[in-house]
């Protein structure tokens, strides 16, 4: 297969296509794999975005489907997925009360061992457009091993530093994307890079291969890469690729990888992660 882009350090590369179609073609098998499959959201209703009222609709990729469509596409995504990975691999799924129950149902069909359910507590969430029901302030994040009995890696002393030398728990509260994420452009479903470093620091060693089979804006290969790990990509839209691109090339600006690492959210101090790192 001929890249869409490959970085010049070969940590960072993207592939423009359907995953369901272009991971067979892959020989090669991954550490970890992060993906924020579509939520099929968009039906033409509303919501409140920076205080205004808009359409919820992201694109055809996220056009809704019926249960069955939804269950059918989790199962073909998941096990072409789950052929790419290590046996001591794990994988994080994204997702809300739209799809995660598919996901998880899923999963145990394919005999992944789920490991927690994490509930990432928005600081700053939009608010009830209806107000028919009470704001939707939270995404589940379900973490799973690929084998029942094959041990996964954890760092526990790492996530027990960060979380004031108490044991973390499976509910994380950080703020959605911040200005300085966003300054290539911006995916309508992107999330943020303090919950891709922790999820990266919590489940890889250095160095290790990440998968993300959705890539959108590719959050996960710039924390990848800040967190000194390679990274594939796929994804079906070009225009999401070309922001994907143009943040790699950004990180390599120094001043800014610095700016990253320093603004992260979800660390005690600005120099916390860096010492990290370095450490």
């Amino acid at each position: 297969m001929t890249p869409y882009f490959k970085s010049a350090d070969k940590n960072f590369t993207l592939l423009l296509g359907d995953s369901i179609e272009l991971l067979p073609q892959i020989d090669f098998k991954f550490d970890m794999v992060f993906a924020d499959p579509p939520y099929f959201l968009s039906n033409d209703g509303l919501t409140v975005k920076n205080g205004k009222v808009v359409s919820v609709n992201k694109g055809d990729w996220d056009k809704g489907s019926d249960v069955y469509q939804l269950n059918e596409f989790n199962m073909k995504w998941l096990s072409f997925v789950r052929d790419k990975m290590k046996d001591d691999a794990t994988i994080w799924i994204s997702g809300t009360m739209h799809n995660i129950f598919s996901v998880g149902i899923v999963l145990t069909a394919l005999n992944f061992k789920i490991l927690n359910v994490i509930t990432w507590q928005k600081t700053n969430p939009p608010p009830s457009w209806a107000k028919r029901s009470f704001t939707h302030s939270t995404e589940q994040i379900i973490w799973a091993r690929k084998k029942e009995k094959v041990p996964h890696y954890y760092n526990y002393e790492l996530m027990k530093k960060i979380n004031d030398e108490q044991q973390m728990k499976d509910v994380w509260t950080l703020p959605a994307i911040q200005k300085w994420e966003k300054t290539c452009g911006k995916h309508p479903t992107q999330k943020p890079l303090s919950i891709l470093t922790r999820i990266i620091l919590a489940s890889t060693k250095p160095n290790a291969w990440i998968l993300d089979p959705f890539t959108g804006a590719s959050t996960t290969g710039i924390a990848a890469n800040l967190l000194k790990r390679k990274f594939l990509g796929i994804d079906l839209e070009k225009e999401y690729l070309e922001i994907s691109k143009n943040r790699k090339l950004e990180l390599e600006n120094s001043k800014i990888q610095n700016q990253f690492v320093n603004d992260m959210n979800g660390f005690k101090s600005k120099n916390e992660l860096s010492y990290y790192l370095n450490d």
